[in-house]
């Protein structure tokens, strides 16, 4: 498989070209720090490193001297900093507010969880300050495409996806999973039951794509409610989860889903997790491609600066759409099949949201059909590999 460029790079470039410092999330092993390292930063310091972390841990401030002196060195030129997971040492984030203040330095910030500079006592988010960008797993704008099942089983992060030995990709694949609990929740103390957290991380993997259930879970695990919505807390702000709410807002029906979905960052990651193994039937290949597009639809959103966002429909009732995009009053309902030629069956449920909601003008089917078709007038069969063509067309 062909690794194309990463399509966050030019926004970053383009960025610090401005003069802004930025600030670039990603969950681990997605290619942030190789993305640094092409930037060629005059200092590059990796804080999951004990003794590079340790250093600034005991004295931030010394951060400061050094790039006062280096900034003093460069004669009128700021410095480009990258500081690798920041979230290590977020007492730095005041020091790094002080120099681009002063405009002593630029910086580029990477972390694979925003927990703690989101939650932590007193850390400074730098608002205003820092262009945020994120970086996901490999989309379909940035890899030759391959068959579509091969991303549903083994995902799409970069060096488990480019590797040929289906065997070394597994073994990655297991060893993720490990390291999160390891060096992510146990070693930042995220939870005070590991084992119990562990079995949670099965279970939410199981149940990635559907409808989340916190009080089956709960039950399941002997703990509250409460504490599986706190869990998925976790998993949302370490980047291992992305929660998707529903569209409830409706003219006629008064029970649409007003619970969230959880969707895996990455299946390969989903599957390790779940503790399945790499031949699904044909059954989970439905929902797998289902969740793979909606990832796909999220990947695509984020190289836009359009205020987008995904949704999905379900009337208990009945009628249900996987994927809803919407941008202002526009919406467009995706409905995805795993087959190579959807019909008038298929479209059913899309055609029931486009009568439900006006400013749907049109909806799709995304599938394994090698060319678009039109189903019927307002619903199209559309290539999965033309997925990010479909957030580019929205009004």
């Amino acid at each position: 498989m062909t690794l194309l460029p990463r399509l966050v790079e030019p926004r970053l470039r383009h960025a610090l070209e401005r003069g802004k410092s930025v600030l670039l999330l990603g969950p681990r092993q997605t290619g942030k720090t190789t993305l640094l390292e092409r930037l060629k930063p005059d200092v590059l310091l990796n804080l999951l490193r004990p003794d590079v972390r340790q250093r600034y841990e005991r004295a931030p401030q010394l951060l400061g001297a050094e790039l006062d002196a280096l900034s003093t060195r460069a004669r009128g030129r700021r410095p480009l900093v990258a500081l690798d997971e920041v979230q290590r040492v977020p007492e730095l984030m005041d020091v790094v507010q002080d120099l681009i203040d002063r405009r002593v330095a630029q910086f580029v910030l990477t972390g694979s969880s925003a927990r703690k500079l989101r939650r932590g006592t007193g850390v400074n988010l730098l608002p205003g300050r820092l262009v945020p960008l994120r970086l996901d797993p490999l989309s379909l704008a940035e890899r030759v495409p391959s068959a579509a099942q091969d991303a549903l089983v083994y995902g799409s992060l970069p060096g488990i996806a480019l590797d040929e030995s289906d065997a070394a990709r597994e073994q990655d694949l297991r060893a993720y999973v490990t390291l999160y609990l390891e060096e992510e929740v146990r070693a930042e103390a995220l939870v005070r039951r590991l084992g119990t957290f562990a079995r949670f991380l099965q279970l939410a993997a199981l149940e990635s794509g559907g409808i989340s259930h916190f009080r089956g879970i709960a039950q399941e695990l002997g703990v509250a409610h409460t504490t599986v919505a706190g869990y998925y807390e976790i998993l949302e702000d370490c980047l291992i989860a992305e929660r998707i709410d529903p569209l409830c807002e409706s003219r006629t029906r008064k029970k649409l889903t007003k619970s969230p979905r959880f969707l895996f960052f990455d299946l390969g990651v989903r599957r390790a997790a779940a503790e399945e193994g790499p031949r699904p039937s044909a059954r989970e290949l439905g929902s797998l491609f289902e969740q793979y597009v909606g990832l796909e639809l999220l990947r695509a959103m984020r190289q836009t600066i359009r205020p987008l966002r995904l949704r999905f429909w379900r009337d208990p009732d009945g009628p249900e759409v996987d994927w809803i995009v919407e941008h202002g009053h526009a919406l467009l309902p995706v409905e995805v099949k795993w087959t190579e030629t959807p019909d008038h069956a298929d479209a059913r449920h899309v055609r029931t949201f486009l009568a439900e909601y006006p400013r749907a003008h049109a909806g799709v089917i995304v599938c394994r059909t090698p060319r678009r078709f039109t189903i019927e007038p307002g619903i199209t069969a559309v290539p999965w590999q033309e997925i990010p063509d479909l957030v580019a067309g929205m009004p």
